[in-house]
């Protein structure tokens, strides 16, 4: 029989665990409550709706990071604040990544009134220095004073896309000031056809006294601008070669055919550019006429695609020699490119140049790269007879060293946003948090995200370090008891399943793209529910595809159908799952024998393709060596591309041949 001193103590500890649960489930909701409002104020601030900013700040008094809500009532008011205000902030925060977010937002505005004394002051102490526009105003700022800032600007202005009115402020400054000549103002001219950027090209055909009307048209309009034909003077000329280049973007044919008409009355530089322009677009369609259009082009200045897309097509054609001379040709930015570097080694090897293996010029090349974990570091150290192995791992990282990691009042921060699934603060105080840390804490740090979930950050941070390596923490493989039967049931290579996931979300579950692809293998919804009717998945749902299980075993089905589609083909498959299977066919359907895929792989037209294919294979190939426990070669795994109808045997004598 209980006691009645018993139950009075247990019924006296139950009334302080409801009570206790009670006022947890209060916090809870408090804690939502003052999230959401944080939210709404950032999302107020966005559009600009600065009396709903003071209104949901309000909400915000205990808020858990003050320097966010304080930025953001800030900023919403940044160009009424007072430099007491501002520099107040930033006193007050001092040495918190929102400091150098707000500096960054104030030398912007700092420039755009032109108050170069304190945009100066400032400008030393802002850390990440990552802003085009504001580097375009730093440059600017200098050119004002007298000093010769040219060749740093030629270097920065590539991607009229990014101009502003900062970098288009630039160009005037530099072109009255005599730093620029009309030569630099053409070449403007071109990359913003090129681009696409009809306010960028009014502003220099404005510098230059030219048409207004004709250089819109001739971006917008470009059929009716050539029909017209090329006017007179050099800067009308610049705008008909502008206006043929945006049109060989949907008509080789016509655009060839306006050039010829009108090439009479171009002198040879003009044509020759003209011919690079339409070379370009003919180089995204791999045509086999694209050839013969750089030739046509030998001798005019190119643009940064242009240089490096009249190489690819001299790769395809294995034509070295013009490679070669491609590569010595290009600016330094690119020279210095690891691309380049591996390429150019290769051809000093295939036109005779070096010896093979190589020895010298090539030799050294390859060694200033083959340390690289990318796609061509692992080609590069292939070639100097070395394959992918991975290192042996260091000691295990200590609770000890993860302590100062978790009371990092950064990284507390980065969690906090990242639970609220605000990925770019979130990712911004944790990458703050990690300046002037060793490449052990490194580790540490890469370590704790592993704790919390956050496999991003932990690939991310662990890629930093140079000597002291974990490559379990650059390539984790989480979820293996559903991927490994998963891939094993449909004979998947189950190291290039978690290369392509590594690139595809990054192991974030929750990730969306901006087309609406979802969870870990980034399957579209339209994706989802096709490979669900093949399964015979009759209750498949959109929001499905967060679900870790439903999510691989539709993208590993996909992959697999797409894989089969290809004929086996890792690289072509690959190229596909990010760009359509349509668009792979049509690449592949350009060849008419086998071809190298790293050759293949550097010459698909598409960016964002051609980027991924090359980091999924690099992917993979470090997969295979963690899971396989020995050194690996990327140029088996990646092989030769054929066309399609290649029997098997073919396929390996290629192989073989490379």
């Amino acid at each position: 029989m209980i006691s009645v001193s018993k139950w009075i103590a247990g019924a006296v500890i139950a009334m302080v665990a409801v009570t206790a649960s009670a006022q947890s489930e209060d916090i809870g909701a408090e804690t939502r409550r003052e999230d959401d409002a944080f939210l709404l104020m950032r999302d107020a601030v966005r559009k600009d709706e600065t009396s709903k900013v003071d209104f949901y700040a309000a909400r915000l008094a205990n808020y858990s990071i003050p320097s966010y809500v304080d930025y953001y009532r800030l900023k919403a008011r940044l160009r009424d604040a007072s430099q007491a205000e501002i520099r107040g902030f930033m006193q007050r925060y001092q040495g918190q990544a929102i400091v150098d977010r707000l500096r960054n937002d104030w030398l912007l505005e700092l420039g755009r009134t032109r108050d170069w004394t304190t945009f100066d002051e400032q400008l030393p102490l802002f850390v990440l220095n990552d802003d085009t526009q504001l580097k375009c105003y730093a440059l600017q700022s200098r050119a004002i004073k007298g000093q010769n800032v040219a060749s740093e600007a030629r270097a920065l202005l590539i991607s009229p896309n990014g101009y502003g009115e900062p970098c288009a402020g630039l160009i005037g400054t530099l072109y009255q000031a005599r730093q620029f000549d009309a030569d630099d103002l053409y070449t403007q001219l071109r990359l913003s056809g090129e681009f696409n950027s009809t306010g960028q090209a009014r502003r220099i055909v404005a510098l230059l006294g030219g048409p207004d009307k004709k250089v819109v048209q001739a971006i917008d309009l470009p059929a009716v601008a050539v029909a017209k034909g090329p006017g007179n003077g050099r800067t009308e000329h610049e705008i008909f070669i502008v206006a043929v280049g945006r049109l060989a973007k949907t008509s080789i044919k016509l655009a060839t055919l306006a050039l010829n008409k009108a090439a009479s009355r171009l002198t040879a530089q003009e044509q020759r550019a003209a011919w690079a322009a339409i070379a370009l677009q003919s180089s995204y369609s791999l045509s086999d006429d694209t050839t013969g259009y750089w030739k046509r082009a030998d001798g005019a200045p190119l643009s940064i695609d242009q240089a490096q897309w009249s190489t690819r097509i001299a790769l395809r054609n294995g034509d070295w020699r013009q490679v070669h001379k491609n590569i010595d040709a290009m600016p330094a930015i690119l020279r210095e490119d690891p691309t380049w570097i591996y390429w150019k080694g290769r051809a000093l090897m295939a036109d005779g140049s070096d010896t093979s293996p190589p020895s010298g010029e090539a030799l050294r090349l390859f060694n200033s790269i083959a340390d690289q974990p990318n796609f061509y570091g692992q080609l590069a150290r292939e070639e100097t007879g070395r394959l992918v192995a991975i290192p042996p791992p260091g000691a295990p990282i200590t609770a000890a060293e993860i302590a100062p990691i978790a009371a990092n009042p950064n990284f507390q921060r980065a969690l906090k946003f990242f639970s609220m699934r605000l990925r770019f603060e979130g990712t911004r105080e944790w990458n703050w948090g990690l300046r002037g840390l060793s490449e052990r804490e490194h580790l540490a740090a890469a370590e704790y995200a592993r704790q919390n979930h956050i496999l991003d950050r932990m690939v991310n941070t662990s890629d930093r370090t140079r000597v002291l390596v974990d490559y379990t923490q650059r390539f984790p493989s989480p979820h293996d008891d559903i991927m490994h039967p998963a891939t094993k049931t449909l004979g998947l290579d189950k190291a290039w399943v978690y290369g392509l996931i590594r690139q595809e979300s990054r192991f974030i579950m929750d990730a969306q793209s901006h087309a609406g692809a979802s969870g870990l293998m980034q399957v579209m919804p339209s994706t989802g529910r096709w490979v669900a009717k093949k399964l015979g998945l009759t209750d498949f749902a959109q929001d499905m595809l967060s679900d870790v299980k439903t999510n691989i075993m539709l993208g590993t089905n996909y992959l697999n159908m797409v894989l089969g589609n290809m004929d086996g083909s890792q690289v072509l498959a690959t190229a596909a799952y990010n760009a359509g299977p349509g668009r792979s066919r049509t690449w592949r359907a350009s060849l008419d024998k086998p071809m190298e895929s790293a050759v293949f792989i550097e010459s698909i037209p598409f960016f964002e393709t051609r980027t991924y294919v090359k980091n999924v294979m690099s992917n993979a190939n470090y997969y295979a060596a963690l899971f396989e426990g020995r050194p690996q070669s990327l140029k088996a795994r990646i092989g030769v591309v054929t066309p399609k109808g290649y029997t098997l045997q073919e396929e390996q004598e290629a192989t073989f041949a490379r």
